[in-house]
């Protein structure tokens, strides 16, 4: 398919610099640009490209003033980033979807299945569950019994999802992603053994949830898990049993949160983020990666780093003495000897 740029500009609701009937049929990175692709421009950083690219049309913000000859026709929209998002999904619903219940799989008689179902081979779909319109279900994913998945939901090869969890409409949950796997929950006893406490809550997705790849989200002791409206969790994370994610909050890779934890709306975690349990953030924390959450947040908004973390400001300080520490050795010791030459003396 090939697109002009007055296309995409009127599609964008965005203002055109240059040729209006460039075409492209792809896209590209801004540094890999070559004719024919779209590209965009949205992190500084990656100003000096498109001075070079090679892109027919690159995406950039309204704001944006060149301070060298452009070639390529550049597309001016309120945010580049978030109008590429746009462009891609666009993409991506052009393409022929999937459809159909594919052999050999396993579908229980009592399940309900919506219209529009796409059921890949070998997945297997057990008693009583409820399957919405227009929900595509990848090959060899397992779904327990009484599971519920809402409308236009998409579940990738090998997911599996525990039984009784609730699944919302519009989630995407990808491939190797367990829902609904026990709390980690267990009683010590006098003798160091342990005793498993059974774990009969389960899991709560609400509307446009996404799972990545091989994250989990363990069922509740009692009660719920749950991930509200809109949040979105990277590959390999983990959300412990009666955890609840406020809307909209986003987790990098490798992101641990412990049992019972309250998370606020609009939070974002950067990768290998440690959250203690029994805990509550305040709504629009922003954690840097590797931070260590070990008490509550309780201030919205703020930006916190390190292990245990503090607020930003904070951090920087403690951070620039940490560079200085061999500086400040060499003084210590410094002074240290030269208080013992004047003890010396003085006792002379």
């Amino acid at each position: 398919m090939e697109f002009t740029a007055k296309l995409i500009a009127d599609f964008l609701g965005g203002t055109l610099d240059g040729d209006p009937n460039v075409k492209v049929y792809t896209v590209a990175k801004i540094e890999e640009g070559f004719p024919g692709a779209l590209a965009f421009l949205a992190n500084p950083k990656y100003t000096p490209y498109i001075y070079t690219t090679k892109a027919s049309i690159v995406l950039v913000n309204s704001d944006f003033i060149p301070e060298h000859p452009v070639e390529a026709t550049l597309v001016r929209v309120k945010n580049a980033y978030e109008a590429f998002a746009t462009l891609l999904n666009l993409y991506a619903q052009s393409k022929q979807p999937k459809s159909g219940i594919e052999e050999p799989s396993f579908i229980h008689k009592s399940v309900q299945v919506g219209k529009d179902p796409y059921i890949g081979a070998f997945s297997y779909i057990a008693e009583e569950v409820v399957l919405g319109d227009n929900v595509k279900i990848y090959p060899q994913v397992y779904i327990g019994p009484k599971v519920k998945v809402g409308n236009n939901t998409t579940i990738y090869p090998g997911a599996v999802v525990y039984e009784e969890c609730v699944i919302g409409d519009s989630c995407i949950i990808h491939s190797g992603a367990v829902v609904g796997a026990d709390g980690f929950g267990f009683a010590s006893g006098e003798e160091t053994n342990y005793t498993k406490i059974p774990q009969i809550g389960n899991v709560v997705l609400e509307d446009h949830v996404e799972i990545g790849a091989n994250a989990t989200v363990d069922r509740a002791t009692m009660g719920s898990t749950i991930l509200r409206k809109g949040v979105k969790i990277d590959d390999h994370v983990h959300i412990a049993h009666n955890v609840e994610v406020g809307e909209n909050t986003v987790m990098a890779a490798q992101t641990g949160v412990a049992g019972s934890t309250k998370i606020g709306k609009n939070c974002m975690f950067g990768g290998q983020v440690g959250v203690s349990s029994h805990i509550r953030i305040a709504d629009g924390v922003k954690a840097g990666a590797q931070a260590g959450i070990s008490g509550d947040i309780k201030k919205p908004g703020v930006i916190v780093l390190g292990s245990p973390a503090s607020e930003i400001s904070k951090q920087r300080r403690s951070m620039a003495a940490y560079k200085n520490l061999p500086e400040l050795m060499k003084k210590l010791n410094e002074l240290e000897r030269i208080v013992e030459e004047l003890r010396s003396k003085l006792n002379d």
